[in-house]
């Protein structure tokens, strides 16, 4: 995301962190400094694989898959699996996007129902 022109301006061109205070219901509150970097840490927004329930799957199966392509223990990909289960998705893994595209797709190869958000 570019910044607008009038931000060089008004900060004078800094691309340090800036306060921004706002005064809200006759009370100062200070926000989280901004900033302007379009650093690569910033541009890696977080996502995450949602595995949806099946017809089709067993609790062994769902649980071998997560211990070997989601890096869970036995204890997390049980309780990953009994989530979708009742409550029909459950958010298996986070990451960047780049990390997750490919387990996402070898999930789907495999015969689970998965997205990334």
């Amino acid at each position: 995301m570019q910044k607008p022109k009038w931000c060089n301006e008004f900060f004078g061109g800094s691309k340090k962190n800036v306060n921004i205070v706002a005064l809200i219901n006759d009370k100062m509150v200070k926000e989280k400094p901004k900033s302007f970097d379009n650093s690569e840490e910033e541009l890696a927004e977080k996502h995450e694989i949602i595995l949806y329930n099946d017809d089709v799957n067993t609790f062994d199966f769902v649980i071998e898959t997560l211990v070997e392509l989601c890096d869970h223990d036995e204890i997390s990909a049980e309780q990953c699996a009994l989530i979708v289960h009742f409550k029909g998705k459950c958010a298996v893994k986070s990451g960047d996007i780049y990390e997750l595209k490919p387990i996402g797709e070898e999930m789907s190869l495999r015969g689970l129902t998965v997205s990334i958000n």
